[in-house]
């Protein structure tokens, strides 16, 4: 496995996705990175998109769905998915009142109280959020996502295609109407999605009375966020996704596949972090003897299954890391590494 540079990789990107299996200690490797890019005078953005946040518990932080100085360059958010649930429905709630005569509104009513329940209905809120923290990330030189890609990150992809086949669903119950019509060429799946000569097809929006624009408009522009988000995951040149594991083997197994994953979509993986691996010269005994062996076994499986990415391995460290000191400490301690 070739030697992983973190600090090379937070001077010179603009987006950095830390991503694992739950309990790898992905959420310290993130928070210490933003730190050290902070450090380096970066402007940065710390983002927990874990419905279970542990950022805030990291830091020894106040932090929530707002965003917090935490020190100097350095912000941080978590993200709250029911409240951006509740956002997302009250939008919707007032784009529909405008056109739902007095005698429809308790069945709109009925219907949001029943989609604040359905299922997918919380994630597909939370992946809009995270879509707009990228599109409108101007404001800093760096964001770092405490997230999994094995989860949101790849059903972030898929959205360009969801929101075109579940869009053209919506308009086809509308087909009486030639003006919705002619819209749903820029919705359909089978439309080059990726091409940024699509993210903009307001033209097509000029002959369509008020209604139809109030329906149209903001499913456009939903598509091409994700368009856009998509475009930039992909771009090697100011993205990053970096896996953090244990050796163990189920992390191991699922790290392979997420990075299958994100390879078939054209994402590249800048990195493995190997996290808590057993220190040189710790006292020895059958217990400790054995854990060595097994944990070189699977080295060497990690070596084997992730060798062609760069990496670097952390040893286990001898407490807790909680508060900004420690953090910092562990942060110094990711380029000594190297």
């Amino acid at each position: 496995m070739k030697t992983l540079d973190p600090d090379q990789l937070l001077r010179s990107r603009r987006l950095v996705m830390v991503g694992g299996k739950g309990g790898v200690g992905k959420t310290t490797v993130a928070s210490a990175l933003a730190l050290r890019a902070a450090g380096m005078g970066r402007r940065v953005l710390l983002v927990s998109t874990d419905p279970a946040h542990s950022l805030a518990d990291a830091f020894d932080l106040a932090i929530g769905d707002r965003e917090t100085a935490l020190v100097e360059n350095l912000t941080g958010l978590e993200v709250d998915p029911d409240g951006e649930v509740d956002a997302y429905l009250e939008r919707v709630r007032g784009q529909m009142a405008r056109f739902a005569a007095p005698e429809q509104r308790p069945e709109l009513e009925r219907q949001l109280k029943l989609s604040r329940q359905s299922p997918g209905v919380q994630e597909a809120a939370l992946l809009e959020r995270i879509s707009r923290i990228i599109d409108e990330r101007e404001r800093y030189d760096l964001v770092i996502f405490d997230t999994a890609p094995t989860g949101h990150t790849l059903r972030l992809l898929s959205l360009p295609e969801v929101m075109s086949a579940w869009t053209e669903g919506l308009l086809r119950q509308n087909r009486r109407s030639e003006q919705l019509g002619k819209v749903l060429g820029h919705l359909t799946p089978g439309r080059d999605i990726d091409n940024p000569a699509t993210d903009s097809p307001r033209a097509e929006l000029a002959g369509l009375d008020e209604r139809s624009r109030s329906l149209v408009e903001p499913l456009l522009e939903r598509q091409s966020r994700f368009r856009r988000t998509r475009r930039s995951l992909q771009d090697a040149a100011q993205s990053a996704f970096l896996f953090v594991l244990t050796p163990e083997r189920l992390p191991i197994l699922e790290t392979e596949r997420a990075v299958e994953s994100l390879a078939e979509a054209g994402i590249p993986v800048a990195g493995a972090i190997v996290n808590r691996v057993l220190p040189e010269g710790v006292g020895e005994g059958d217990f400790l003897r054995a854990r060595r062996q097994r944990e070189q076994k699977l080295l060497g499986e990690i070596e084997s299954r992730l060798g062609n990415l760069p990496g670097i391995r952390i040893p286990l460290q001898a407490g807790d890391i909680l508060g900004i000191p420690d953090l910092m400490d562990f942060a110094v301690s990711l380029q000594m590494l190297r």
